[in-house]
C-alpha cells in the first residue's frame, strides 16, 4: 500500500536533489483553484492514460495529492492504480492540500504556475522592454515602422489577435523572424494572451542579439481589450512553413553560444542512449519543432513538445522534478534556445547534437505508451434509447461538464470518473457511457465494474450518433451546477470573452505570483 508522507517531509524532498514526481490527481477545476507550487496536474479521470508518458520511471518517488489525503479519496484510488501499473515507490500526501496549508505552506491558484512565475521573474531581472496597448495604438496612428508578432500557437491566434498581428509561436521566433521582419529598423512587438509568452518571446529575441528594437506588449490581448480596443478574429496570417536552410544554418553558432552560457550541453546520440538505460535516472526525449515538421517527419520515440509551449507549460510533458530533458530539432537553433530557457526554469536540459539526422541513425527504446485498458462492450443509440424507455439502461455522460450543458441525451446524467460510482442508480441496470475518448470510458468502466456494475457499455458514436438517429437532445445551461463542474477552471473563465473583471483578476493574479514565493520555490529558478 502507498505510504503517507507529511507536508514537512515532502517539502524537504522537493529540494533534496533526487528525482520526484508530485502529481495532483484532482480534476482541472479543483487543481486550478488551489495546489502546491511544484504539483503537476494529472486528473484521475485520465490517470492511467497519461501516467506512463508523464512519469516514465516506475521506480521514481511518486507522491499523489488531493484535497485531504483520506483513505477513500481520489489520491488513494490513484495510488492503487499506479501500483497496479508497476509503480513501486508510491506515496500520498497526508491530509492533502489542506494539511499542506495547515503546515504553513502556500497554495497557488491557476495553471502552469512555475512557468508563469518564471515569466514575471524574467521581466523583473532582465527589465524586458514593454509597450502598453495605448502606446501601441498611438504608434499605429503615427505610422511608425513596426510589426506585431503573436507568440502563441496558431489555434489560439486564430480565435482572437491584435489587429495586424502575425502568428509565430515563441519556439519558432529565432528561425523565422528575419523572414517576417527583414528590416532591422522595424520595431518588433511580441504579444500573447496575457503576460508570460509576451515577455519570454521578446526576451528571446533580445538575448539572441537581434538588431531590432523589441518590446513585449504589456498584458497581451487582455490588455488590448481592457484599453477599449477591438480584437481581430479568424485571422490566418502566420510564418511560412518552409525554413530558409542557408539562413538558419548561420544562426547555429549564436544559438550554441547562448545555450552554453546557461549550461546547456550538446550530447551525442550514443550518450543519450546510455542515459535511457540508466534506471537510476529519468530521461525525456522531446522534439521542439513545429507541428507541421513533426507531422511530416516524426522521429520515433521523441514526444512532440513545440518549443514555446514547452517553456509555457512544461508540466504538460515533464512530470518528474530533477529528470533529464533531451531536446531535438533539425538545425540546432531552436532546441538550444529552448534548452537555455529550460535551464533557467530549473530543468536539466540538453540538446541532441546533430539533430534529427543524428537521431535517425540509432534505434531508440520504445516511448512509453498510454496504459492499455479493456474497452467496454458497445451499445448502439437505438439499443440505449430502447433501454431508457424500458428502465433497464442508465446513460452516464462523461464528456466535459460545459459540453454537457450545451447539449446531451435527454435522460443522460452527467458525471466524471471520481464520482461516477455514486451516479449509478441501480447496479443491476446496463450502464451506457458517453465519452469523447474510448480510454476515458474504459477507466470509468473499470471503477464501475469494481463497484459491482455487471454490464457497462460504451455508446457507439457517442452523442453524435444519437443526434443522427434523430433521438432527443436537450441543453441544460445550469446543469451540472458550477459547484459540480470540477473539470472546468472558472478561475480563468471569461477573460477572453469580454469580461473585463475576469481579465483584471487574471492579470493581477499573474503579476502577484512572485510575491507568494518562499525561498525554496524561488531557488528552483536559475536566472
Amino acid at each position: 500500500m502507498a505510504a503517507l508522507v507529511d507536508a514537512a517531509t515532502l517539502k524537504a524532498w522537493l529540494s533534496d536533489g533526487a528525482e520526484i514526481a508530485l502529481l495532483d490527481v484532482r480534476e482541472q477545476g479543483e487543481f486550478g483553484w488551489s495546489h502546491l507550487f511544484f504539483a503537476v496536474p494529472l486528473p484521475y479521470s485520465r490517470f492511467e492514460l497519461a501516467l506512463p508518458a508523464l512519469v516514465p520511471n516506475a521506480a521514481v518517488r511518486l507522491v499523489l495529492c488531493d484535497a485531504d489525503g483520506s483513505v477513500t479519496g481520489v489520491a488513494a484510488r490513484a495510488a492503487r492504480r499506479a501500483e497496479a501499473l508497476g509503480y513501486r515507490n508510491v506515496h500520498i500526501l497526508a491530509a492533502g492540500t489542506r494539511g499542506w496549508q495547515r503546515a504553513g505552506y502556500t497554495l497557488y491558484a491557476g495553471v502552469n504556475v512555475p512557468s508563469k512565475t518564471f515569466g514575471e521573474l524574467v521581466e523583473h531581472a532582465r527589465h524586458t522592454p514593454r509597450v502598453t496597448a495605448e502606446a501601441l495604438e498611438s504608434m499605429r496612428r503615427a505610422g511608425e515602422n513596426f510589426v506585431i508578432v503573436d507568440g502563441r500557437p496558431f489555434a489560439e491566434f486564430s480565435k482572437m489577435n491584435i489587429p495586424g498581428g502575425i502568428c509565430c509561436p515563441n519556439g519558432e521566433l529565432v528561425v523565422r523572424i528575419r523572414d517576417l521582419v527583414p528590416d532591422s529598423n522595424t520595431k518588433i512587438i511580441v504579444n500573447c494572451a496575457g503576460r508570460t509568452r509576451s515577455i519570454i518571446g521578446a526576451q528571446t529575441l533580445i538575448d539572441f542579439g537581434i538588431d531590432n528594437e523589441v518590446y513585449a506588449l504589456e498584458n497581451g490581448t487582455q490588455g488590448w481589450t481592457l484599453a477599449g480596443f477591438e480584437l481581430e478574429r479568424g485571422a490566418d496570417r502566420r510564418h511560412s512553413a518552409a525554413l530558409d536552410r542557408a539562413g538558419v544554418a548561420e544562426l547555429s553558432p549564436r544559438a550554441r553560444d547562448l545555450a552554453q552560457s546557461h549550461g546547456v550541453r550538446f550530447v551525442a546520440a550514443a550518450e543519450v542512449q546510455s542515459w535511457l538505460a540508466d534506471l537510476a535516472r529519468t530521461t525525456y526525449l522531446l522534439d521542439v519543432r513545429s507541428p507541421d515538421e513533426f507531422a511530416a517527419s516524426p522521429v520515433p520515440d521523441f514526444a512532440h513538445a513545440p518549443g514555446g509551449q514547452l517553456i509555457q507549460a512544461t508540466d504538460q510533458w515533464v512530470g518528474i522534478k530533477g529528470a533529464r530533458l533531451v531536446l531535438l530539432d533539425e538545425e540546432e537553433v531552436r532546441a538550444p534556445v529552448v534548452a537555455a530557457w529550460l535551464r533557467q526554469l530549473g530543468y536539466e536540459a540538453h540538446v541532441l547534437a546533430g539533430g534529427t539526422a543524428a537521431a535517425r541513425q540509432l534505434t531508440w527504446p520504445a516511448m512509453t505508451d498510454a496504459s492499455p485498458q479493456s474497452l467496454p462492450d458497445a451499445i448502439t443509440a437505438r439499443e440505449a434509447a430502447a433501454g431508457l424507455s424500458a428502465g433497464s439502461v442508465q446513460v452516464i455522460d462523461l464528456r466535459a461538464g460545459m459540453t454537457y450543458r450545451k447539449g446531451h441525451i435527454e435522460q443522460a446524467q452527467w458525471s466524471i470518473r471520481p464520482r461516477v460510482v455514486t451516479a449509478v442508480a441501480q447496479r443491476a441496470k446496463t450502464i451506457a457511457l458517453v465519452a469523447d475518448e474510448p480510454g476515458v470510458a474504459a477507466l470509468a468502466a473499470l471503477d464501475l465494474r469494481e463497484a459491482g456494475c455487471r454490464d457497462v457499455r460504451q455508446l457507439v458514436g457517442g452523442d453524435k450518433d444519437w443526434r443522427e438517429a434523430g433521438l432527443a437532445v436537450v441543453a441544460t445551461p445550469g446543469v451540472p451546477a458550477d459547484a459540480d463542474c470540477i473539470d472546468f477552471l472558472f478561475f480563468t473563465h471569461g477573460r477572453h470573452e469580454g469580461n473585463a473583471d475576469a481579465a483584471r483578476q487574471y492579470l493581477a493574479w499573474e503579476i502577484g505570483l512572485v510575491g507568494q514565493l518562499d525561498a525554496q520555490e524561488r531557488g528552483a529558478f536559475r536566472l
